[in-house]
């Protein structure tokens, strides 16, 4: 019995509500202090507690669960806000801060590759090493230009000239470094350069096996580098509903340990289990084990062992355990819009899209057509009312555009990473690999290309809290009408129209959009 309210058949929900309070109230301690983790554990206990009484109600089972679980998620709200409370009072506090407004010369520690901003500008986030030649420690943001940190790279230190200003986002930044000067190049561990190399090497041979527009788009599906990715190519995809393919997400991690496990019946299962955890932290080292990639191996591991195991009632206490645990060692991610995504689009998979999938199946469905449709459509349900809060628009034909692509991905992923193992110790080898991902690549870029001229691809929404809840409640409107005939037939004539949009568009030859 657990004091949440009912979910699946056997779903054991006791570590949720202690989940979801630690984080609303890390993420309210982060932006309103101590006033808002206050109010935050006052509102999840409350909930706890409703919630809890709704499913005894149901059940007729004791109301002593209902209690337990809002003391436990009481006392888990009260241990997140002293240690959130604890970071804030040292950011508040931090050396740096005396210095806002002023230059200084800086020793940064990059924690992920730099991001193009456009007009030869660049972003990237990191470890504050030294200011003035004083030992000081403290997440910053770097802003700079494009041309002076080509070089840049994860773990690698570098050292320059910058205005320290105020940070621009309450994330637990000390601050932002505006560099100026020529920057000095420090060594990078042993580990660090090996994964650049690994990087390097997967690029060039993307370069001379593909297409430019492909060759581009391989290292941003495989590894998360979209350093050399259009910004037109990127405005596709974020039209299209596809931009969670270009960044490093657990379906990755997921895909790349799940292609290891085949090897069961080879090496056998106990065998298979340990290469696949050899390989998943081989592939967070290459990929860059930045905040965003644990926590994609976290969930993508999660979601595996769901998979894998077929016992959902694993998954949800240890998808609660891990954000429990993610927040602990890195507060920030509870305002992070990715973490948010990946947490919601993880449930998803490993509570909605099964039971779906088997009520299709049970409808004569395909099993592996249901499958992808209840992936598709449930990603998509959880994931867009954060896009829409987050950037003001909805992508329209993201669910079609999400299902014709969701052939080639797996295949991109694996070859791609087989690939880009196999660059350091074969490269021809590694280059004949990356051409079987061309055919793919050219599949997914023109869904892409066509599905962002769809009429009316994109539709503006309210950002911020209006925007999520407005589509939350259009979601949730269209999930309840799925059950009435007229609706359905409806759904699924849109979405055969606009897979018939795009496949007409890709038969007719076009390249460009517009074209």
């Amino acid at each position: 019995m657990t004091a949440t309210p009912p979910g699946p058949v056997g779903a054991d929900l006791r570590l949720v509500p202690s989940a979801l309070t630690g984080w609303a109230v890390t993420a309210s301690g982060i932006l309103w202090h101590v006033a808002g983790s206050l109010a935050a554990i006052g509102l999840c206990v409350l909930g706890t507690a409703l919630a809890g009484r709704c499913g005894v109600r149901r059940s007729g089972g004791s109301g002593r669960a209902v209690v337990t679980a809002a003391v436990a998620a009481a006392l888990a709200g009260v241990g997140f806000a002293v240690a959130v409370g604890v970071r804030v009072d040292e950011l508040r506090d931090h050396p740096i801060a005396e210095r806002y407004g002023t230059i200084a010369s800086v020793v940064v520690t990059p924690s992920e590759s730099p991001r193009a901003l456009g007009g030869n500008r660049t972003m990237f986030r990191g470890t504050v090493q030294a200011l003035d030649g004083h030992e000081m420690n403290g997440r910053v943001v770097v802003l700079g230009s494009a041309t002076d940190f080509a070089l840049l790279t994860a773990g690698r230190p570098v050292g320059f000239r910058a205005r320290i200003g105020k940070p621009m986002r309450r994330d637990l930044t000390v601050a932002v470094l505006s560099a100026s000067g020529r920057p000095v190049w420090g060594d990078a561990a042993p580990i660090h350069r090996a994964a650049h190399h690994v990087r390097a090497g997967f690029a060039d041979a993307a370069r001379r096996a593909l297409p430019a527009d492909q060759a581009a788009m391989l290292p941003a599906l495989v590894l998360g580098d979209t350093s050399a990715v259009a910004q037109q190519t990127s405005a596709q995809f974020r039209a299209a509903g596809l931009t969670h393919l270009t960044a490093v997400s657990g379906a990755n991690v997921t895909i790349v340990c799940g292609a290891v496990l085949l090897s069961a019946g080879l090496i056998g299962p106990r065998a298979a289990v340990g290469l696949a955890a050899v390989a998943l932290v081989a592939f967070v080292v290459v990929v860059q084990p930045s905040a965003s990639v644990l926590r994609a191996a976290v969930m993508g591991a999660i979601t595996l062992l769901a998979v894998a195991s077929h016992r959902r009632r694993q998954a949800i206490p240890a998808l609660s355990a891990s954000v429990l645990a993610l927040l602990i060692a890195a507060p920030e991610l509870a305002v992070d819009l990715g973490f948010a995504l990946s947490v919601s689009a993880t449930a998803a998979l490993v509570v909605i899209a099964p039971v779906w999938s088997r009520r299709l199946v049970g409808q004569g469905w395909p099993k592996l057509l249901a499958d992808a449709v209840s992936v598709a459509v449930a990603a998509q349900l959880v994931t867009a009312p954060l896009v829409a809060g987050m950037a003001g628009t909805f992508s329209v034909p993201a669910v079609a555009a999400n299902l014709a692509v969701a052939v080639v991905i797996a295949p991109i992923t694996v070859v791609g990473t087989a690939a880009a193992a196999l660059c350091p110790l074969w490269p021809a080898g590694a280059e004949l690999l990356v051409r079987f991902t061309g055919p793919e690549l050219w599949w997914l870029l023109s869904v892409a290309r066509w599905a962002a001229v769809v009429p009316g691809a994109v539709l503006p929404v309210p950002s911020g809290l209006l925007g999520v809840g407005t589509i939350a409640a259009a979601g949730i409107g269209a999930v309840m009408s799925w059950r009435w005939h007229w609706f359905r037939v409806a759904a699924c004539a849109t979405t055969l129209c606009l897979l018939a949009w795009t496949v007409s568009g890709l038969s007719g030859g076009h390249d460009t959009i517009g074209g």
